[in-house]
């Protein structure tokens, strides 16, 4: 039995190394994360990605593309057989119908394989046929990427920051009234572990749903078929004595649990194996909601690098199956919500924002860019006199109502600073400017051959994570 045991594993490991050498020596592989907080745009991301990389009429930053050298792109059976499928076709018809749709948000891991047909560049191209190179996408929730943090921490350090965190939040008011009734050095009872769960869960939704972006462990928010298990039933608690059997020790038994068998496996099967990665971000949406949901935004930029492995893959380090995340992109999604005066300014807010995790990634030999991108346009750019003033707005189909209006946000400053300080000193409003949002539905298409759907800056975004391995 233990003969039997070696020998598949060292089957395994040599198909492993195999599939590694033929990857790197004849298709390479590029492993792309996407990822993001709620409502960032993850989903429509891959999917206008992956259909403008098909039909690359709308792509000619992509410099493959531009010079001609891009063959084609077409889809394959996804490597990873116990992944969900990323569902491309679903979610494409959503965007292209008669009656346009957002598709439903990231809730689990799914993955994509998307096969590139590409001629080479350089003196030797015209001696060498096209080459193939597979693109798998990776799509995740943000949420379980914050969660990796809690791996260095353990239940009573977790507890006491997050109890620090959240006892000034209105959110969070249900909640700690239930835990200042509560012993945590009391015999552990399953029905009070329970209600103390839901109430945690109940906080971390309202949390999210207020604008915050600490609001971990993640799992409780997208639970999907660990919903109700005990690895999701545990709450921070005071401080104090934890003897046998108390609820505080069943708690902390049950924190461990979550890091050992919830956290670390996203993080050995799908998070260490990705190579580039995609962190997206609606900084438009934190703006509006104040300085303090841009601090907390903020912070949880710096968290999402520190989970990253950031450094280069050289040629012996992908042979050994060592990978490092090589290129990061923080990209503020709904551009299409400003006019494109505006853009450079939201992109530099974008940089500030992510600067402390930037620096971190390019000190370990990552790559990183930010920028501010719009992966399906839903807007059309309008110009109009308000109070004899010209505004440059831009003009869309509201999601509520099914009207149509034109919409000026508010003027970004060209001084990030201006946004960020008043962040990190706490302020409760923008002193001088009041910046709005809209929800715009997607507008109907119409495609001509060849083209994907309009997009900002979509071909850029391609080229800074894979132009240079085509």
């Amino acid at each position: 039995m233990v003969i039997t045991t070696l020998a598949d594993t060292l089957v395994r490991s040599v198909e492993n190394v195999t599939d590694t050498v033929n990857e790197t020596l004849f298709e390479p592989v590029i492993r792309l994360g996407v990822t993001g907080l709620a409502r960032a745009g993850k989903t429509v991301f891959i999917t206008s990605l992956v259909a403008n990389l098909m039909d690359r009429g709308r792509m000619p930053g992509l410099v493959a593309a531009q010079e001609g050298r891009f063959a084609s792109a077409f889809l394959q059976p996804q490597p990873d057989n116990t992944i969900p499928r990323f569902d491309f076709e679903t979610h494409l018809n959503a965007l292209t119908a008669p009656e346009p749709h957002w598709p439903d948000s990231t809730r689990a891991v799914s993955e994509l394989r998307l096969s590139l047909k590409v001629q080479p560049a350089g003196l030797l191209s015209g001696l060498q046929g096209p080459r193939v190179i597979h693109l798998d996408i990776v799509d995740y929730p943000g949420e379980w990427l914050l969660d990796l943090a809690l791996l260095d921490k353990d239940y009573v350090q977790w507890s006491r920051e997050v109890l620090e965190r959240i006892e000034d939040r209105p959110e969070a008011t249900a909640f700690l009234q239930m835990l200042s009734g509560t012993d945590g050095a009391s015999r552990h009872e399953e029905t009070r572990a329970k209600h103390l769960a839901s109430a945690f869960t109940a906080y971390l939704k309202a949390a999210r749903g207020a604008g915050y972006y600490d609001c971990t462990p993640g799992r409780f928010l997208l639970p999907g078929d660990l919903e109700g298990a005990p690895v999701l039933t545990f709450a921070p608690l005071p401080a104090g004595d934890a003897p046998r059997r108390s609820l505080a020790r069943e708690m902390a038994r049950r924190f461990e649990a979550y890091k050992a068998e919830v956290v670390k496996p996203f993080f050995r099967d799908h998070f260490a194996r990705i190579d580039r990665q995609v962190v997206l971000v609606d900084a438009l949406g934190a703006i509006h909601k104040g300085p303090k949901a841009v601090e907390d935004m903020r912070r949880a930029m710096a968290d999402i690098l520190g989970a990253f492995r950031p450094g280069r893959n050289d040629f012996l380090t992908r042979l050994l199956m060592g990978k490092r995340v090589e290129r990061i992109l923080f990209a503020a999604t709904k551009a299409d919500h400003l006019h494109h005066s505006q853009h450079d300014r939201l992109a530099a807010i974008m940089a500030a924002l992510t600067r402390e995790a930037r620096d971190r990634a390019q000190f370990a030999g990552a790559t990183t860019e930010a920028m501010a991108l719009a992966a399906l346009r839903a807007t059309t750019e309008h110009s109009g006199t308000h109070e004899g003033r010209v505004l440059d707005m831009v003009r869309g189909k509201l999601l509520d109502t099914g009207r149509q209006a034109a919409f000026y946000p508010g003027e970004l400053p060209e001084d990030p600073n201006a946004l960020l300080a008043p962040a990190r000193d706490g302020a409760e409003a923008w002193l001088d400017g009041d910046y709005q949002v809209m929800n715009f539905a997607p507008a109907p298409l119409t495609l001509r051959p060849g083209e994907g759907p309009p997009h900002i800056r979509l071909d850029r975004a391609a080229q800074f994570l894979i132009g240079d391995r085509l």
